[in-house]
């Protein structure tokens, strides 16, 4: 019955047999036909002569085994039944328990069995029958994909990587994989690639309308303008003058209306409630993320006869969060149709919806390379209250918000009020860290973009476009009104963009316009309505002000600054910009902290001259971060060189500047490295020393046209400084008064900022730092990390010791470093929590040992707890071991100086059965 119920609302009329009449309908599904093969269980008739058959079984069957039974009632009609074949056999065969339906369709190249919600109708299967007819071998769009012509190498109005994509694409659909992933970095015209491949699929293949499924409204609206501006390669037309495109706006759709529309552009949530018939949609849920309007658990679909399984060929996921495969995965799964997923950062979800296919990878660091995107830095703003919270205290008036009026009233609390980080901007709104963060902001920028012009005051003159992000709508509008009162910025200067922005009559599309493309309008904050797809590329600032747990969503926010923009139109919004070649990430929460992000800056070495790194590539050096961060000042390079420098370049290198960057990222990306040591050494999995001796080749390979040519690196260095004249407007001239050389302070000072960044560019790679980034008191170190962090920091190109730092920090100010005498290694500790702020002076760590063990001992004793005088001396020995090692276990005991004291069996006789969580407890305390 289910089978049946679903054939009627599908527009098939089911019979019997006996009482068949194939001309009562245009489709007819008829039970038990005698065939040469035994009875079919169904038999669909089209247009009075038979096309197919269903073979059905019971809830619970397996489908797959049962395709040989419906091919042999395939190829069994007998003589005197009308019936449409091709080779022999109905086109058309489905195996269904009502529950599960699979069909196969016999006029693709390769038929092959695929999983369908339900029943095509009856007009569908009468389309490729008469397509068949007129076209022979090419009537479905499985038939028509090898009809697509081939795409030139250097096809015309496309970057060589969106070229490469729709090539790997279709040949994905040839071979009939329904999912296919393209995986392109931000900015690299993921939709323009989108628009091409509708293109030649409805101009060559066939394709009937296409679904270009977005995340929320205004990327809808933004994608119809680019198919409305996408011009046709072959006759210059618009897309537009040829196909109709329609964004979905109304919860009804019906296929009878729809026939000469190609693309249809629609967000998930609106999908769904067109498939539901829903009246009563609430309009403002497509202007937010198919995140936030998810549902907690995966919505069901039913079928709607107005909008059948067959209405769409391909659906085009572009930038959808992954709850698109999770709770609105059955919407996609509904239609019978190719999926093709776009993004720039895919997760474990999304590669496992998408079959692991991925036709295209092309990430930040070859955009970068391809000048399709530009390098970022990072900018660190830390305040007291944004990372430990605060406290209201008792008695003091204080003003109380109402969340939805925002109407203050005042009241004086009875007791303290404590907040945490997590609680700051949600449960208690302190102005002051809104305040310091965003003047902190004003004055930092001066530094961040030291080219720019310059008011008498230091600020400068032109604020480049800031995009910041809030936690919500109240954040954002608390920090509208600061950033609008600390940069001197009109209501047009510095605005909200966020779907509130409506209720205040103001479109969000017209906001973003007046951001993109006016220049009064210098500073946006949004929550997240900017954060996918928006594009808008005279960004030249992301500043984070809320906190990202997701890795996908901060990898979204950040592209919104990565967009290449000509230099002309970046002058028309900011007129003291030259050229975009870089964006800046200013974290105020510490999002760039937590591990989140996959791509990171090519630059790596940021402190260190380019011609310095040249040198180093000069004599040798194949370290990635060198290697790296001259890739990257050389795509800078590459964005301000001219022609004639450029030919110059090429002359003396062989090479190239274009491909001489891409060579190098090229060899610098992970995945390309383990592909080639795979090769080498004929296996899918190599070692990792493996696939580090082929990265060292890789890289020597790459940079060899740099390393083996002193004349390109010295032509290098002079084409970089002929475009830079510095400025110092900032110096009086006057005599040089008597006084000691400074060289040394200089040297110290340089050398405590280069460690500072050494720690930042290494605080994910080695273990020390991890540590004493994420638990400020070191907690969980051992001896064995101390020696790593003392092996780094001694190699090229610092070659730094405990000892040289020490006295770095020394010169600069005696009054702060305490304790003289030999270093040792543990040292470092001190060193790095000194150089983070975690502590105000420089304490050798001996001495904070001996602190702290002379107050664990008086603790002791306030506990009633007491030592002998061997007992003592004993711990004293245990103290100076941790103070040298940060640890100290059983095992330590049987060597020096223990072993002449006794030893492990020693230990044990003075503390007994308490010696191991003695221990333990010492560590604790002492090196904490």
């Amino acid at each position: 019955m289910e089978i049946d119920e679903q054939l009627v609302a599908c527009g098939w009329e089911v019979q019997d047999y006996k009482h068949a009449a194939v001309a009562a309908a245009r489709g007819v599904a008829v039970r038990e036909v005698p065939t040469d093969a035994g009875p079919a269980d169904y038999v669909l008739f089209v247009d009075r002569q038979a096309v197919g058959v269903i073979e059905a079984k019971k809830a619970g069957s397996t489908l797959t085994g049962v395709e040989p039974q419906t091919r042999k009632y395939q190829v069994s009609s007998p003589d005197w039944l009308p019936a449409f074949e091709v080779d022999g056999a109905l086109p058309f065969g489905y195996e269904s328990t009502g529950a599960e339906t699979r069909f196969t369709c016999g006029l693709d190249p390769v038929p092959a069995s695929r999983r369908v919600f339900t029943f095509h109708r009856p007009e569908m299967l009468a389309h490729w029958v008469d397509e068949h007819v007129r076209l022979g071998d090419y009537s479905t769009l499985r038939a028509g994909l090898p009809l697509l012509p081939e795409l030139e190498p250097e096809a015309p109005g496309l970057w060589p990587a969106q070229a490469e994509a729709i090539r790997n694409l279709e040949e994905s659909l040839q071979e009939n994989r329904p999912r296919a992933l393209i995986q392109m970095a931000t900015g690299a015209g993921k939709t323009f690639t989108a628009a091409n491949v509708c293109y030649r699929l409805v101009r060559h293949a066939g394709a009937r309308r296409i679904l270009f499924l977005v995340d929320r409204a205004n990327l809808g609206r933004q994608a119809v303008r680019e198919f409305e501006d996408f011009t046709v390669p072959d006759d210059r037309r618009k897309f537009t003058e040829l196909y109709n495109v329609r964004r979905l706006a109304t919860s009804r759709l019906d296929i009878a209306d729809e026939t000469a529309t190609k693309v249809h552009v629609s967000t998930i949530q609106r999908l769904y409630s067109i498939l539901r018939g829903d009246d009563d949609y609430d309009e403002s849920l497509d202007e937010q993320t198919g995140f936030e309007t998810a549902p907690e658990q995966p919505v069901e679909v039913s079928y709607n006869p107005k909008v059948p399984i067959e209405f769409y060929d391909l659906i085009i996921i572009d930038e959808c969060h992954r709850s698109i495969y999770g709770v609105w995965r059955q919407v996609l799964e509904y239609f019978d149709a190719f999926l093709v997923g776009l993004t720039a950062t895919p997760g474990i979800q999304t590669f496992a919806f998408f079959d692991q296919n991925m036709v295209m990878e092309y990430g930040h660091e070859q955009a970068v390379a391809d000048r399709v995107n530009v390098d970022f830095d990072v900018f660190r703003i830390r305040t007291e209250i944004t990372e430990s919270g605060g406290t209201v205290p008792a008695d003091f008036v204080t003003e109380f918000r109402d969340r939805e009026t925002r109407q203050l009233r005042l009241e004086k609390v009875d007791e303290d009020i404590d907040y945490n980080a997590a609680e700051l901007d949600r449960e208690v709104v302190a102005p002051d860290q809104i305040r310091t963060v965003v003047r902190t902001l004003r004055d930092s920028l001066p530094v961040i973009f030291d080219d720019r012009e310059r008011r008498d005051d230091g600020l400068l003159t032109h604020i480049p476009k800031t995009l910041i992000f809030a936690k919500d709508d109240s954040h954002a509008d608390d920090i509208v009104q600061v950033v609008r009162q600390e940069f001197g910025l009109s209501n047009e200067g510095a605005v909200k963009i966020t779907y509130k922005s409506g209720d205040a009559g103001n479109k969000p599309e017209d906001l973003l316009q007046q951001f993109r493309t006016n220049y009064p309008t210098r500073i946006a904050v949004t929550v997240d309505m900017i954060a996918t797809g928006t594009d808008v590329k005279p960004i030249e600032c992301v500043v984070f002000m809320r906190m990202v747990r997701s890795r996908n969503f901060f990898e979204q926010m950040k592209g919104r600054g990565v967009r290449v923009i000509d230099e002309n139109d970046l002058r028309a919004v900011t007129p003291d910009a030259r050229v975009k070649d870089r964006f800046v990430i200013v974290d105020a929460v510490g999002v760039t902290d937590a591990g989140l992000h996959d791509t990171v800056p090519l630059e790596r070495k940021k402190g260190v001259s380019f011609d310095r790194l040249l040198n180093q590539i000069g004599v040798g050096s194949t370290e990635e971060a060198v290697v790296s961060s001259v890739a990257s000042r050389l795509s800078r390079l590459n964005r301000r060189i001219t022609a004639e420098d450029r030919a110059a370049v090429e002359k003396v290198a062989g090479i190239g500047l274009d491909d001489l960057v891409r060579q190098i990222t090229d060899a610098l990306d992970p995945d390309r490295q383990h592909t080639e040591a795979a090769a080498e050494t004929g296996t899918d999995d190599p070692t990792p020393e493996q696939v580090k001796a082929t990265a060292k080749r890789m890289i020597t390979e790459a940079v060899q046209p740099i390393a083996g040519n002193a004349e390109l690196r010295e032509k290098l260095i002079d084409i970089r400084r002929s475009y830079e004249q510095v400025m110092d407007t900032a110096s009086k001239d006057k005599v040089i008064s008597g006084e000691y050389s400074r060289e040394a302070a200089d040297r110290a000072r340089e050398q405590t900022q280069s460690f500072r960044q050494f720690i930042e560019d290494n605080k994910d790679e080695i273990t020390a730092l991890q540590v004493l980034y994420s638990q400020p008191y070191g907690g969980g170190l051992t001896y064995t990390d101390i020696r790593e962090l003392a092996q780094a920091i001694g190699r090229p190109p610092h070659r730094w010791t405990t000892e040289a730092l020490w006295q770095a920090y020394e010169t600069l100010d005696a009054s702060k470093v305490k304790g003289s005498g030999h270093r040792v290694s543990t040292d470092l500790v001190s060193l790095v929590r000194h150089t983070l702020g975690h502590t105000n002076e420089l304490v050798a760590y001996p001495d904070l040992v001996n602190e702290r063990f002379e107050s664990w001992l008086h603790q002791q004793q306030t506990l009633d707890r007491h030592f002998t005088d061997e007992q003592t001396a004993y711990l004293h020995l245990i103290k100076e071991h941790i103070a040298a090692s940060l640890t100290a276990a059983p095992a330590d005991l049987q060597n020096p100086p223990f072993s002449t004291h006794g030893g492990l069996g020693r230990a044990r006789q003075l503390f007994g059965n308490d010696l191991t969580p003695l221990l333990e407890e010492l560590t604790l305390a002492l090196a904490a």
